[in-house]
């Protein structure tokens, strides 16, 4: 199955937790990138023209995508359908095995994000990015 597939089968209830993660991992996704900002948009200036991304609940989520058309959707939901939108081709799992780490703080994928039937989010949690970037991932510690 495809990413997309998987996603739909894990909303209808019918879907496996462990086969998602599989396809989430081996797909390869679209992350827009933002663009440098002058200020002269009416923004703070301050994007870099790194992946685009938003914190939310103190979550840096990276916006992915599984083609050009749910991307497409994604510009058309922000009103910003009529430019074009450079992105990075890049598997899942290189996304949270080496972009996540990058991030000072904790950081997950929201995938679809646009489409409000077809998206998911996969959280920084472990099983999802490494160990040590995971909010839930606790240190072995013997207790005496």
């Amino acid at each position: 199955m495809e990413l997309t597939e998987e996603i739909a089968a894990i909303r209808d209830g019918s879907g496996d937790p462990a086969r998602l993660i599989g396809e989430f991992r081996r797909a390869a996704l679209l992350v827009p990138l933002t663009l440098p900002i002058d200020g002269t948009d009416g923004t703070d200036g301050t994007a870099h023209g790194g992946l685009m991304s938003a914190v939310q609940g103190g979550i840096r989520w990276f916006y992915a995508f599984t083609d050009e058309e749910a991307l497409a959707r994604f510009a058309e939901a922000r009103g910003a359908a009529d430019r074009e939108w450079e992105y990075l081709a890049i598997l899942g799992a290189r996304l949270v095995d080496a972009v996540v780490p990058m991030v000072d703080g904790p950081a997950g994928v929201a995938v679809n994000v646009a489409d409000e039937d077809g998206s998911m989010f996969f959280p920084p949690v472990t099983g999802i990015v490494p160990d040590a970037y995971a909010v839930d991932a606790v240190d072995a510690v013997d207790v005496a």
